[in-house]
């Protein structure tokens, strides 16, 4: 294969171009393709050192064997004979004095330069390459650097480097290596291929050869591994069995980790010096990787852990269980819960690893990873989940995050039944477990008062000196407050609810628990939508920002942040604004889990749908609501403005009498709420009858029949005026100003859509009046002409990916794109594909454009959040 990229490397003006990289990389096919491609076969001197080469006379009488075959070489160069006395120093200086009158470029390619055991043949290449004419260009092809001392020439730029994530394949190259050799796999498994192999040259062309008429090609390439037969002897003969047994010993018994250090290989070997045996294999190209910039964690190629997982279970199969149980130890010991529970799982220790799921699930919820908890949790066996009252608990918490809450009641209940089989010493924890997924799952029902009463107690718990888990306390503490802010939000105590959720916010950030900080302020920002528009948008996208900063966009509790912010926009009349974040709202909140919830996405929508007139799709979405509604475990003041609404979609389409049946299905308590009685007026208006109209808005009016919203209040002082322009009476100009009067502070727009009073709105703006600017905005847009939206960065369309808010960080910096990649170990193509991606959502075409736009946004570094820096970071 042609890799035009690679060639243009080599064929730079550098005086000496190293390639260095594992056995199996392509090193020789790439410097004979080079040869090839660019003509230089009689220009090129090829020695190819044997194995293990102790002799350097005849290193280097084959050096001056190749040089005099090439065409400058032949007319300088002497023929030389071995002699006992003739040693590589006299060679070497044979070659410079002959080759002192060099005009022409010529290359001397050495592949295997590793080969080479006699540390004076080194030191005679060094003075070769340091001393020789200009014209004279050396490649050294090795599996590992050597010593050379070839700094000064990298420090003069004379020196080019390749190394192994340089020669790994694209997946268009690999791709292409197996369409030479016949083979076209479907997308999903090359992807699977690729990701193995790390685009390893040897391994895709064993998997391209062991292809060749196999059955179900697809089905081989996503279940390729090390341990297949081809690949398995090329590492062992290539790779392992060059290794020291004690090398071979500490290989073979960290296999079964994704990564290692020193100090865990000496665990798991009972030896000493891991660190340092880490560091040479990753420096000999041996497929082990470094992980971190200090080189002190480590990782293997996938196709080699498995061969030498392979070779653990063949040759001390006793070994591997408990391998895994001192790796679950050590990684327990060092603050890595997740891999301590993998390991014990490995192990097949249930006891070990149900203790360390139960004791972290905590920390796992605040942090926000329900995913990585859901996990681990079915690795265990059936018996076990249902055995183990803890495991049962965190059974009922992993449905309850998947949105089954009828499996999380049945599994909370058998969990609790078994709590006295629990010892003593883990009861009280375990009870604190399912005092959060009582709280949870109270709050998905929209149970007001079970979730005040949860919270309640899990502060107590917190605050009490017995718990069994003291570490917890502030963590709870944190939990129960933040709680308590959301139960008092539903229940419409502003004060209350801003309160704790700010001590909430205080105390998750000074724990370091950033999700727990994130959800504070989700509800902080909702609360602004009842008192502040302005505020509410602003701190709605900083909360958004910070969701795509930390990759919680598809997090539900972000749902709530988006529809506030569609909320405020809709009403702001900015309704092709509003749209993308009530989308946003709709995919990520789960609606029929969270029914509170989805209640409000579905009011906002219909409100949209309302607004441009598209009557049938809002009787729809506030049906929805509607049905959501009647989930709910208690009444919330928040399900009437919906069916209020709702009897407004009916009478758009002339639906009077499914209106009126409608309002007549409350019970009685109900149709005497302002929202439900603000419905009856706009019900009687549509039937001509103004006097029943304004009848039955005089409660709501004088605030007998209260609102909870200002902006409810508007409608209804909006629907008397109408109805007192229809009787001809001046107390029409008064209750259109008190509606302006309460519309002007948030620019409240959406009202004048949803009761057009234009003819109204006109003879009013002739008289006086302190809203003549609002009126002229209102006019403007039943024109249909948008409202300006304020200065600023416009929202994205489509969030960003974990992935590419990843690359994203690296933008600001000098790395190359292919260091990137190597930052985060993705191949350069798939940082090719994040930055078009990130171009395409944030409108730019230049990195430094895309970095600027970033900023602007507040993807990178926002300055409205510096404020809460410390309690994110």
């Amino acid at each position: 294969m042609s890799r035009p990229a690679l060639l243009g490397r080599l064929g730079t003006s550098a005086r000496v171009t190293v390639v260095s990289a594992p056995p199996g990389s392509g090193k020789t096919v790439l410097l004979r393709s080079w040869i090839g491609e660019a003509g230089l076969t009689d220009r090129v001197a090829w020695v190819a050192v044997r194995r293990d080469e102790p002799d350097s006379q005849r290193f280097w009488l084959s050096v001056l064997d190749a040089l005099r075959r090439t065409a400058p070489g032949s007319a300088l160069m002497g023929e030389l004979t071995a002699a006992p006395d003739l040693d590589g120093w006299a060679i070497t200086e044979r070659l410079l004095k002959d080759l002192a009158p060099l005009e022409e470029r010529l290359w001397l390619v050495i592949d295997d330069v590793h080969e080479l055991g006699s540390n004076q043949a080194l030191r005679q290449l060094e003075l070769l390459i340091m001393r020789a004419p200009p014209e004279l260009r050396f490649v050294l092809a090795t599996r590992h650097d050597v010593r050379l001392g070839l700094h000064p020439l990298r420090l003069e730029g004379e020196l080019t480097e390749l190394r192994e994530p340089d020669l790994r394949f694209t997946l268009e190259e690999a791709r292409e290596l197996l369409r030479g050799a016949g083979e076209e796999l479907p997308e999903p498994a090359l992807a699977s291929l690729y990701a193995r192999t790390e685009g390893w040259a040897a391994g895709l062309r064993l998997a391209a050869l062991s292809l060749a008429g196999h059955p179900d090609p697809g089905r081989f390439a996503e279940e390729f591994s090390g341990s297949e037969r081809t690949v398995a002897e090329y590492l062992l003969a290539e790779v392992l069995e060059r290794q020291t047994p004690e090398v071979r010993r500490l290989l073979l018994q960290t296999s079964g980790l994704e990564r290692v250090n020193g100090e865990l290989a000496d665990l798991l070997t009972g030896d000493s010096g891991g660190e340092r045996v880490l560091q040479d294999l990753a420096e000999g190209n041996a497929f082990v990787m470094p992980l971190d910039a200090a080189r002190s964690w480590f990782r293997y190629h996938h196709l080699f852990a498995d061969l030498l997982q392979l070779e653990l279970r063949r040759t001390s199969p006793g070994e591997v269980a408990a391998l895994h149980q001192a790796a679950a130890g050590w990684f327990a010991g060092h603050g890595s819960p997740v891999e301590a529970i993998q390991h014990a799982e490995a192990a097949r220790d249930w006891g070990l690893a149900a203790r360390l799921l139960t004791d972290h699930w905590v920390g796992f919820y605040l942090d926000g990873q329900a995913v990585t908890a859901h996990q681990l949790l079915i690795g265990f066996p059936a018996d076990v989940v249902v055995g183990d009252p803890e495991v049962t608990a965190l059974m009922a918490a992993d449905e309850l995050a998947g949105g089954s809450l009828e499996a999380a009641e049945r599994y909370l209940g058998l969990a609790g039944r078994g709590l006295r089989l629990v010892p003593p010493g883990r009861r009280d924890q375990l009870q604190v477990l399912l005092g959060v997924v009582r709280l949870v799952l109270a709050q998905r029902h929209g149970n007001v008062a079970a979730v005040a009463g949860e919270a309640q107690r899990l502060r107590a718990a917190a605050e009490a000196s017995d718990t069994a888990q003291p570490s917890l306390s502030e963590e709870l503490r944190a939990l129960a407050l933040t709680s308590l802010g959301i139960a008092e939000v539903l229940t419409v105590r502003f004060e209350e609810a801003e309160q704790d959720l700010e001590q909430g916010v205080a105390l998750a950030g000074r724990i370091g628990r950033p999700f727990l900080v994130f959800i504070g302020l989700t509800y902080l920002a909702a609360i602004e939508r009842w008192r502040s528009f302005g505020r509410a948008e602003e701190r709605g996208r900083q909360v958004i920002q910070l969701a795509e900063q930390h990759g919680w966009t598809d997090e539900p509790t972000v749902g709530i942040a988006y529809v506030t912010l569609g909320s405020v926009l809709a009403w702001q009349g900015r309704l092709e604004e509003a749209d993308p974040w009530v989308h946003r709202a709709e995919r990520t909140l789960r609606a029929e889990s969270e029914p509170a919830a989805g209640v409000g996405v579905h009011s906002v929508r219909g409100l949209l749908e309302l607004a441009r007139g598209r009557d049938r799709e809002a009787l729809a979405a506030f049906q929805a609501a509607d049905r959501l509604a009647g989930r709910l475990a208690t009444p919330h003041r928040f399900v009437m403005p919906p069916r209020a609404w709702l009897v407004h979609a009916l009478l758009r389409l002339g639906e009077t009498e499914r209106s009126e049946q409608a309002l007549a299905d409350l019970d009685e308590h109900d149709r005497e709420r302002g929202e439900i009685r603000t419905a009856l007026a706009l019900l009687r208006l549509a039937q001509d009858d103004p006097h029943a109209a304004s009848a039955a808005l005089a409660p709501v009016l004088d605030g007998s029949a209260p609102v909870a919203w200002r902006i409810w209040l508007a409608e209804a002082f909006t629907l008397e005026a109408i109805a007192r322009d229809r009787l001809g009476d001046p107390a029409a100009g008064r209750a259109l100003e008190r509606a302006l009067d309460l519309a002007e502070p948030d620019g409240v727009l959406l009202l004048f859509l949803l009761h057009p009073t234009l003819g109204l709105l006109e003879r009013h703006a002739r008289h006086r009046t302190a809203h003549a600017a609002l009126i002229t905005e209102i006019l403007s847009l039943l024109a249909g002409q948008a409202p300006a939206p304020p200065a600023g960065p416009q929202p994205l369309l489509e969030p960003l990916s974990d992935s590419e808010i990843r690359v994203l960080r690296y933008l600001p910096t000098n790395l190359s794109m292919p260091e990137i990649a190597n930052e985060l170990y993705v191949s350069h193509n798939t940082v090719r594909t994040h930055m078009r991606h990130l171009y395409a959502k944030l409108d730019t075409h230049r990195r430094a454009d895309t970095v600027a736009r970033a900023r602007t946004l507040g993807l990178l570094a926002p300055p409205a959040l510096k404020g809460r820096a410390k309690l994110l970071d």
